[in-house]
Formats: structure tokens, sequence, C-alpha cells
């Protein structure tokens, strides 16, 4: 017979024995300090097939490897980012170090999945049609995939304005995801209440998309933005193919107005400067926000950019978008944030309107308050991204749908 004293330790050892039993599992989440961007991270700490998220850069389900788990530790790596994390479990968080390529950072996580809000995303049901669709750059075999959306009430007899949309820098998807927000799904559902088709699409190697990325400049990409050009046309289901583009995509934008490939372009983030001018100003705008005055020799960005061996930048650095920008002879709007941290609009701005052809019918607007993402902000880093429920402004929505509707169009 088990007296009350007896059953009292045997109780206590019992659920000792079960907590030690225990390992952390399921999932987690915390935030990267980068100092100007914060990047939320997700583990799904699963023994038989832990994967890793990044949702602010669109990325779920990367292959990871446990390491190790027990119930007050966990070590984890993620091989095709050169990347672990290692920590204990205390008090509900698991604290400890995410490392990549030789950087170390502090890393906190919390249970559960990242949550925000992001009210402008559309939902369903939509009051147009979609239509999924792919074309293929020919140049170097590239498939692209995406989403054509037509206009609310679309009438195959009555032909309307189609925009293709062209991403900023990185890899993304056909809705430009970045921390959540999906602009150009954004962008399109705003044109197609306006009786503007569009067709977005993943950029080469992301999502449905297929093709070599590793080397490929914006030159590449502006081929594969030509090859959805040129399905547009073939569908003769339009009066008018243009281009809009963010950041990068706005640099495309012109080189292919320039190529006389588009009716008209909207650009919303574009560069006008060389690109290392460009990222030298990044850097001093940063610097100047953390109260720090950085001026550095352009030959000093140009010299640490050549020495990592990447194509992409080794382009942009050298390329002066102004020869292409005085040859885009079609109509445009140019739309860029007073606070734009990445692309500053000042001198941007000033080197596109001193380039634009005389005689072009054009229009150049600068919002106070904005940001890169055309969000309403505070200071315009990239660390306020995620934390800004906007996805983009609705005078900027409003701007496009009405500035296109007032195209002498076909």
């Amino acid at each position: 017979m088990i007296n009350n004293r007896n059953f009292l330790v045997l109780f206590l050892f019992l659920m000792a024995s079960a907590l030690r039993a225990q390992t952390i599992n399921g999932t987690w989440h915390g935030q990267l300090d980068l100092q100007t961007l914060k990047l939320s991270i997700v583990f799904h700490f699963d023994p038989s097939n832990p994967t890793v998220d990044s949702p602010d850069q669109g990325a779920k389900g990367i292959k990871a490897q446990m390491n190790y788990i027990s119930a007050d530790s966990v070590s984890i790596s993620m091989p095709t980012l050169n990347a672990s994390f290692a920590g204990r479990h205390k008090n509900g968080q698991i604290k400890g170090t995410f490392k990549q390529n030789g950087m170390s950072l502090p890393l906190v996580l919390t249970p559960g999945e990242v949550n925000r809000n992001r009210p402008q995303t559309p939902r369903p049901p939509f009051p147009y049609t979609t239509e999924e669709v792919s074309f293929i750059n020919p140049i170097d075999s590239a498939v692209l995939a995406g989403t054509l959306t037509y206009p609310t009430n679309y009438n195959s007899d009555h032909r309307c304005p189609v925009l293709l949309m062209i991403s900023g820098s990185g890899l993304q998807d056909r809705n430009e995801a970045l921390m959540e927000h999906q602009p150009f799904a954004v962008i399109s559902d705003n044109l197609a209440r306006h009786g503007i088709a569009t067709l977005r699409y993943d950029d080469r190697s992301v999502g449905q998309s297929t093709g070599d990325a590793s080397n490929a400049t914006s030159l590449h990409f502006m081929e594969d933005a030509a090859a959805g050009i040129q399905l547009l046309r073939s569908k003769g289901s339009f009066s008018d193919v243009g281009v809009l583009g963010h950041s990068e995509g706005g640099m495309i934008a012109f080189m292919l107005a320039a190529r006389k490939q588009t009716d008209f372009i909207v650009t919303i983030g574009a560069p006008g400067l060389r690109g290392d001018s460009v990222l030298l100003l990044q850097n001093e705008l940063a610097a100047k926000q953390a109260g720090t005055n950085l001026k550095t020799d352009i030959r000093q960005v140009r010299q640490a950019i050549k020495a990592q061996g990447n194509p992409w930048l080794d382009f942009f650095i050298d390329y002066d978008p102004s020869a292409d920008i005085a040859e885009a002879d079609c109509p445009a709007l140019v739309l860029n944030g007073a606070k734009d941290m990445q692309v500053y609009a000042e001198p941007n701005i000033a080197a596109i309107r001193r380039n634009m052809p005389k005689d072009t019918p054009y229009t150049i607007k600068v919002y106070p308050g904005l940001n890169h993402l055309m969000q309403h902000c505070t200071t315009g880093l990239p660390a306020e991204y995620a934390d800004i429920e906007e996805t983009i402004a609705e005078e900027v929505l409003d701007d496009i749908s009405e500035w296109l509707a007032k195209l002498p169009l076909k």
C-alpha cells in the first residue's frame, strides 16, 4: 500500500520523467535585426521534416537539418542558406544565435507563426476573371509563368489596354511579395476595377517559372519582359501594351521603351542615376538616419562590389540609364516617394527629368511622406516596411488609374 508521502514522491518522479521525455517542437518565429532591415524567420521543429520560412522574402519550406533537439535546447542548420541556429528554451522563449556566411546575430524565438495585417491584399470573390499563362524567353529558354487579369466586365469585342508588371531587384514572385505585402496584386486588382488588364509573372527560377538566375543581369530580365510583351501582343485582345515597373523594373521599363517595345510606361522608384551612385546614396542616407555622417568614395563602393563577383551587381553599378531614358519617347508616368531611402528621389528624379525627350508626353510626381514601396512612413528605411500595414498608398493607385484613363489609346 502506498501512503500519501510515497504517492507524492512517485508523482513528482513521474512528472520529472515526462518533462525529460519532452522536446521542443512545433512552429516558432523570431526577427533578425539587420539594422536597416528586420527580417522575420519561422522554424518548424519537426524532427522528421524540419523546415524554415522567410516570410518577408516570400520563401517557405526551406529544407533544414535537425542537429540536436531536447526539452531545453535546439540546434538546426539550413545547408542551402549556409546558415544555422542554436538556442536554449527558457520562460516560453528560445534564445540563441543565428549564423550565416560568417555573420552571427542574436535571435529570440516565440511560439507560433508570423501574423501581420495587410488590409489591401485582394480577397476573393473578384469581379473580374484571371487566366494562368506562360511565355518563353527564346534567348536562354527561360519559361515565365504568370497571371493575366482581365478588367471587370471584360468583353472580347472591346479591346482594352494591358500592363506588363516588372518587379524590383532580387528574385520575386508575381505579386512582388515582400514582408507579406503583395504590391502587384494590389495594383492589378485596382486596375482591373478601372478597365485595365495586367500580366504579372514569377521572376525566372521563382515559383512556377524556370531559367537560370544565378548569372542573370537586368538585360536578361529585360529580355524576359520583352517575351511577356510579345505574348500580350499576340493575343490580339488588347489595344495598347504598356509596362509598369518598380525599382529595377522601372529601369527596365525605360530600356524597353528605348527599344520601342512598349506603348507607354509607368515607373515607381526607378533610378535615373548610374547604379554605383544609387548604391552610394543608399549607404549615405542609411548612415545619416543612424546618426553617422558617412562619406564614401565611389571608387571604394565599386571595388567592394567588383570583389564579390556578382554578375547582376557588376552590370548594375556600370549601367547609366540616361541614354535609354533619352530614347524613351512613349507616354510615361514617373512616380517616386520623397522618403525613398533606396532610390533617393531628389537626384534620381532630377536625372530622369533632365534626360526625358522634350516632345514626349510624360508626368513626374514625387509624393511627400512615401517610401520606396509607396507606403506612408516615418523614416523611409526598409526596417519599417514590415510594420506598416498599408501596402501602397491609395493616392498612388488613384493617380495610376487616372493617368491611364486619360491616355490617347488605340
